[in-house]
Order: structure tokens, then C-alpha cells, then sequence
């Protein structure tokens, strides 16, 4: 009953999503039977903190990832919250508890030598979807910019007066990012294969699937897998490895990172700052093969 109450509370009043509301209610319910089953604990107001954080342990032990965990943590807090507020229970046993440190994961980019081999091999399909999937490999690393954004950008978007793109990103939010000539003609070319291509086109988005329509993130993420496996061992190769590469590349390369935050449409510098990790690995190398005190062979003995 109270489950219920809360779960209606963040599909109306939250305005939480379907996949949202699944979620907390598969995290609560999963606590509440864990609690019941270990310590036959059934009523709502006899759960204590020591019940909640057993059951985390318990989390942890069989494997479950930091994110995961912490999730399941946010969720059961919000239920008790919701419960105090409503008067359901007097204390909230879920208060203090705490969620886990999740270690900083770097990102997957593939190597400059690595892209350029893509970009400059022979062409020896010329079909449209051939041109079509080459230039989403050029754009995606080229300016860095996020699948979503790909697949909405339109032709409006593309200044080629200026030689950059006016790219919409998350919450809306426009950006600038400068592109090369070369790039630009690149667009240009594919722009008048692909009218010649569709004799009409609905709406204005810039690349289209074969039949003409909007492009899908599936077959996005399909063409670039496609390429970067041809080059790449790594797990991931997806859209989002291009722009860690794209980042990446401009770190290693002296770029400002304010100005890589920027081209990112980050909204703060500590999500750029993880664009550092390689830059800084070099250092310690050169440090370790160039100063004196790195080598202790080298150290005079007074």
C-alpha cells in the first residue's frame, strides 16, 4: 500500500519516468524482502539502520557494482523520506546511510594513427550509405560532438560562411565548434549526394538512413563499431569512444581545457578534467627518463 503510494507520488508529482519508477520500485521491494527474509521484520515502523545497512553489505559482498549499490541506496532514502513526510514512520532509519565512493573510470579512446587510417583509406565503396557512414566517422571525431547531437543536426546547423557547426546539445544548451576546410567541403559534397539521392526529404535533418528517413542511434552506433573494430581491440566502440578520442587528443596535443570544455558542451570543468589522465602519464614519463633525482643509479652517495 505504501509502495504504491510513493511509486503514484513520483509517476505524478515527479513526473519521474516509467524505466525511473521500475526501478525504485524493484530496489524498495528487493530491501523490504531482504529485511523480512534475514530478520522477520514485516511493519514499515520497525525497520531500523542497522537492518538498511546489513542489507548493503550484503550488496557489496555478492558482487553488486559501486553504481548499482548507490542507486539502490537513493532509492530506499527517497521511500523513507516520502514515509516521513507522510507520517508513515516517526524516525527515518535510512537517514545516515551512506553511498559508495565510485572510482573515477578512464575513458576508452583509440590512437591518432589509429583514426587517421580510417579516414584516409581507399574508397572502394562508393555508395551513398558508404559516403554517408565515412562522414559520421569524420564528424564524430573531427568536433567531438555526441550522437544525439549528430543525429538531429540539419543543414541550418552548418555555417559554411564561417566553416563551423551551431550544435544543440543537452539541455538545449548551443554551442559553436570550428571545423576545417577540409571537413567542411566533405559535408558540402555529401550534402548535394544526398538531395540528388532523395528526390524529396521530410523535415531537415542532415544525414539520412537509406530510405531518406531520420537516422536512429542503433545504426549509428553500428557504423562506427564497424570502423573502429577494423583498427581497435578495445571493448568499447561505440560513438562516445570518438569523442573521448577527440578530447583526448587535444590534451595530449597542448589544447586548453577550458576551451576542450567548450567544444564539449561540458557544463563544468571536472567533467573535462578526466581528458588529463594520458597527458599526465607522459609527464611521469619524461620525468622518470630526463630528471636526476628519478634515477637512483644516478644519485651521488655523500
Amino acid at each position: 500500500m505504501h509502495i504504491e503510494s510513493f511509486l503514484k507520488y513520483l509517476r505524478f508529482e515527479k513526473r519521474s519516468s516509467p524505466h525511473t519508477v521500475k526501478a525504485y520500485e524493484t530496489d524498495i521491494i528487493q530491501a523490504l524482502n531482504h529485511i523480512k527474509d534475514i530478520y522477520g521484520v514485516t511493519e514499515l515502523t520497525d525497520i531500523k539502520h542497522e537492518h538498511l545497512r546489513a542489507w548493503i553489505i550484503g550488496l557489496v559482498t555478492a558482487g553488486n557494482v559501486a553504481r548499482t549499490i548507490n542507486r539502490k541506496i537513493s532509492s530506499v532514502k527517497a521511500f523513507f523520506k516520502y514515509l516521513c513526510r507522510k507520517e508513515v514512520v516517526r524516525s527515518n532509519p535510512a537517514k545516515k546511510l551512506s553511498t559508495l565512493k565510485i572510482p573515477k573510470r578512464l575513458p576508452n579512446y583509440v590512437q591518432e594513427h589509429q583514426v587517421l587510417s580510417i579516414l584516409v583509406q581507399d574508397r572502394v565503396d562508393e555508395s551513398y550509405e558508404a559516403s554517408r557512414d565515412m562522414l559520421i566517422i569524420e564528424l564524430l571525431y573531427a568536433t567531438g560532438m555526441r550522437r544525439s547531437e549528430l543525429i538531429d543536426l540539419t543543414d541550418q546547423q552548418i555555417d559554411a560562411g564561417l566553416s563551423q557547426l551551431r550544435v544543440v546539445g543537452k539541455g538545449n544548451k548551443t554551442r559553436i565548434i570550428p571545423i576545417d576546410r577540409g571537413l567542411l567541403d566533405s559535408l558540402m559534397e555529401f550534402r548535394s549526394r544526398r538531395d540528388k539521392e532523395f528526390e524529396i526529404l521530410e523535415g531537415d535533418h542532415f544525414f539520412r538512413t537509406r530510405t531518406g528517413t531520420k537516422l536512429y542511434p542503433k545504426l549509428v552506433y553500428n557504423v562506427v563499431r564497424k570502423y573502429l573494430e577494423a583498427v581497435s581491440t578495445l571493448d568499447q566502440k561505440g560513438p562516445h569512444t570518438l569523442r573521448h578520442s577527440f578530447a583526448t587528443h587535444l590534451s595530449n596535443n597542448g589544447a586548453d581545457l577550458n576551451a576542450i570544455k567548450e567544444l564539449l558542451g561540458h557544463s563544468n570543468l571536472g567533467a573535462t578534467q578526466i581528458y588529463t589522465h594520458n597527458t599526465i602519464e607522459k609527464l611521469k614519463k619524461i620525468y622518470a627518463m630526463s630528471h636526476p633525482k628519478a634515477h637512483d643509479d644516478n644519485q651521488i652517495d655523500s
